[in-house]
């Protein structure tokens, strides 16, 4: 690799020169105006003033954001799994809304999901202590995926049947036309949401739907609980704290020690 490939990943993906901290820093303000610029539009009395000047700005910054896209991609090793990676695929979604808004009216909004990008700014600043705490709740969250599942599926047949049988105890007479609108009023009562769109009007049809409301209490706390206690378990082992901004050419992991020379996932030297 060359001193200038090497030199220009150690900016973009890196905070711990005052290069990749500026270049960081520059990034992370256009992301905010971005996202500030497309929730502006979005408001008719200010759209009809400024439009010219939000169109002019948006497109600059997706000018700017694509040359970034592209740098990311020149400098890693394996574009592939950059592309593939979560940060890859919210830096390339958040240049797609634009392009897009060429063919598709009204797609230029999606551009929100630059926000997305923010998340970079507690490796940036060093936040250990917020980096440390969102990877317990990462692998809370994938060490409780199985458990989840099989909650929701449970979830899934619990609604489905209610709502068949409403469908057959209360009828398109009181606004249960068929399966899927009865599995939806299903949902929307166990979620206690409760829009009364619909509404059973049998004894029958009140009293499965208020079994369903107790149910739905019931079940709002078990993966909150199971996350809960994923949490705790890797908060005990995941107590040590990561102040460099090191980030693997090769593969992209980012969690390194200190002291580390060699990244721990792929074995690739660390610049």
């Amino acid at each position: 690799m060359n001193a200038f490939r090497k030199k220009l990943y150690e900016i973009i993906f890196e905070a711990d020169t005052k290069a990749g901290k500026i270049f960081d820093i520059i990034l992370l303000i256009s992301i905010l105006v971005s996202v500030v610029v497309v929730i502006l539009d979005s408001v008719k009395a200010i759209h009809a003033n400024f439009s010219e000047l939000f169109y002019l700005l948006e497109w600059f910054l997706t000018v700017l954001f694509s040359t970034e896209y592209i740098l990311r991609l020149y400098t890693v090793n394996k574009p592939l799994r950059y592309i593939f990676s979560f940060y890859g695929l919210v830096d390339l979604l958040s240049v797609l809304p634009s392009y897009l808004s060429m063919i598709f009216i009204g797609s230029h909004y999606l551009s929100v999901i630059r926000v997305f990008r923010l998340l970079r700014i507690f490796r940036v600043l060093k936040l250990a202590r917020y980096v440390s705490a969102a990877n317990v709740l990462s692998d809370a969250l994938k060490s409780s995926k199985a458990k989840i599942v099989v909650f929701f599926e449970l979830v899934a047949l619990i609604v489905i049947i209610i709502g068949s049988i409403m469908y057959l105890v209360e009828g398109s007479e009181n606004g249960f036309d068929n399966i899927p609108k009865s599995i939806y009023w299903a949902i929307v009562t166990i979620t206690t949401v409760g829009y009364g769109d619909i509404a059973p009007q049998t004894i029958i049809g009140q009293v499965f739907a208020s079994l369903l409301m107790l149910t739905g209490y019931a079940i709002i706390a078990v993966p909150t609980g199971i996350v809960t206690v994923e949490a705790r378990k890797n908060s005990k082992t995941n107590v040590k704290k990561i102040s460099n901004t090191q980030v693997c050419q090769n593969c992209q992991y980012y969690q390194h020690d200190d002291d580390a020379k060699y990244c721990k996932l792929c074995g690739y030297k660390l610049q």
